[in-house]
């Protein structure tokens, strides 16, 4: 007996004519479409089951894929301490007599990162990539809501696979040239762009607005976990043969991007399943924001100007420059730090910094995750990414100062530093860009959240690539002086929401009037 694939009719009428992949109409990836027609799962349940199996698939796989994004790009990181020639104590206390210690075992590092100026020449690294990554993200997030997601997201893993492998075959082909690793490092930004505009639009298409927050802090565990396996992976090679920390990195996106080709469903629509309903119409007419943004069908893109105008875009894209200018210096060059100082007395190997450094992508889960909870709980994104900015300015002096007292108390203030860092820019690049990319000056128009996005997280990515920039330039002088670079960036993250704190606050003041007028 032949099995007959089950067929869903859907009319013409129902179907735009002139709509993306992402769009209302299109045909859902191959592998699920055999789940579906095939092996029948999910077939034969209530829409809410069936919409639950698809919620939470599409959560797990953007997840993964998001993961495989901030894993391929961790290795320079790690194998930073390798590059450059070093003399290190390897676990041996410190002689507190003379001062000085006869087991020093010193490594020659890899040209041309090898000379005086090789800080410099990683730190160009860093923001060679991160520039590149800015400046195609405003592009991306413009493609992004004109084009199939799916593809759009299996082309940037892919391709960002490919830049990692390239950049590892330098030291398998003995290459000591700097342009040539620029280059990868180039390209490799320009294709890891697409990764944050394509994953949040499709969480959109899926997730209303109902404890986004919390939802969406949860879901944001996967930058952490990225890192974190971007450390320990990638580590394992990064005293040898470290061109494998970067391969092996660059094969794992490729997997991953072909898990994401094969089976994400980047609308409801694919799956004959409603879209959830993200605004209601404005109560009061005199407060509706449509006259501030020209109107867009549900299925037109919005341009970037119109973006620009939503309420709060700015001071988010401006806060979100310099909270990521921390996040990212820690990033690409705690495990430097932590390998360049002693800590208890003691000195530690490149794989050893490199796993100790994933304590502080550790408590960005958990920031991560406090963040979003508190901002549901307390209705407001602002006053929790202010609160923990400011609380992060005293925990990182303390690092600088304490840090070297013991690895636990060290590894303990990196923690915190991680959930103060990192909870405030989680929340602004998931459930504020969600909201703000669901605005009710939008009404239905689905296609605006890449571009909104990518207006957020590009602006964002400047500072990300200005701060490893000066980690590079100012290290040689003291790491005092990057330290003093992120706590003034926590503060000017934090002073720049002022004015929407001072909104949330009269507004709670009012509602609370309100209540009590009842009472």
């Amino acid at each position: 007996m032949s099995i007959q694939p089950n067929t869903h009719t859907i009319s013409s009428g129902d179907i735009p004519v002139d709509t993306p992949d992402n769009s209302i109409g299109r045909s859902a990836p191959f592998l699920i479409k055999f789940l579906e027609d095939y092996v029948c799962i999910p077939c034969g349940v209530s829409p809410k089951v069936k919409r639950i199996f698809y919620l939470s698939s599409v959560w797990i796989i953007t997840f993964i894929c998001y993961a495989s994004f901030h894993l391929s790009r961790k290795p320079t990181s790690v194998v930073k301490g390798t590059l450059r020639p070093k003399c290190v104590q390897p676990n041996i206390p410190v002689n507190t007599s003379n001062g000085t210690n006869d087991s020093i075992i010193c490594f020659p590092g890899w040209a041309p990162f090898d000379g005086d100026d090789g800080n410099t020449l990683l730190g160009s690294l860093d923001y060679s990539f991160l520039f590149s990554y800015a400046i195609a993200m405003f592009f991306s997030g413009h493609i992004g809501d004109r084009v199939p997601l799916r593809y759009f997201l299996t082309v940037g893993m892919i391709g960002s696979g490919l830049m990692a492998c390239l950049f590892g075959a330098g030291y398998f082909f003995n290459i000591h040239v700097i342009e040539y690793y620029l280059a990868v490092q180039i390209v490799g930004g320009m294709f890891q762009s697409t990764g944050w505009p394509g994953v949040v639009a499709v969480m959109n298409h899926w997730f209303g607005r109902g404890y986004r927050g919390f939802l969406l802090g949860i879901w944001n565990v996967h930058t952490s976990v990225g890192n974190i396996l971007g450390s320990v992976i990638p580590g394992i090679w990064a005293d040898t043969d470290w061109g494998w920390s970067f391969i092996s990195a660059g094969l794992i996106i490729i997997v991953c991007g072909v898990l994401v080709f094969l089976t994400l469903v980047s609308n409801p629509d694919q799956v004959d399943l409603p879209p959830p309903t993200h605004n209601k119409p404005p109560e009061d007419p005199e407060n509706d924001l449509t006259p501030l943004i020209k109107p867009a069908t549900s299925t037109q893109a919005i341009g970037f100007f119109n973006a620009f105008l939503i309420p709060g875009v700015l001071e988010y894209s401006f806060s979100l420059f310099f909270g990521k200018l921390v996040s990212y210096t820690f990033l690409f060059w705690l495990p430097l730090y932590i390998q360049n100082t002693q800590i208890g007395g003691k000195t530690y190997n490149g794989m050893v910094s490199a796993d100790l450094s994933t304590v502080y992508d550790v408590g960005g889960i958990i920031g991560g995750i406090t963040g979003g909870l508190l901002s549901d709980i307390f209705n407001s994104r602002s006053i929790v990414c202010v609160t923990m900015y400011y609380l992060a300015i005293p925990c990182l002096f303390a690092y600088l100062k304490l840090g070297y007292i013991s690895l636990p108390f060290n590894m303990g203030l990196m923690c915190l530093c991680g959930i103060l860092v990192n909870g405030p820019y989680g929340l602004i690049t998931t459930a504020v860009t969600a909201d703000l990319g669901t605005h009710p000056s939008l009404r239905d128009n689905t296609n605006a959240k890449a571009t909104v996005t990518a207006i957020i997280d590009g602006t964002g990515s400047i500072g990300a690539a200005l701060g490893p920039l000066l980690a590079g330039w100012v290290s040689g002088y003291g790491w005092n002086y990057v330290f003093y670079i992120q706590m003034g960036s926590c503060s000017l993250a934090a002073i720049l929401l002022s004015r929407l704190v001072i909104k949330d606050i009269i507004e709670f003041a009012t509602y609370l009037y309100k209540k009590l007028l009842i009472f």
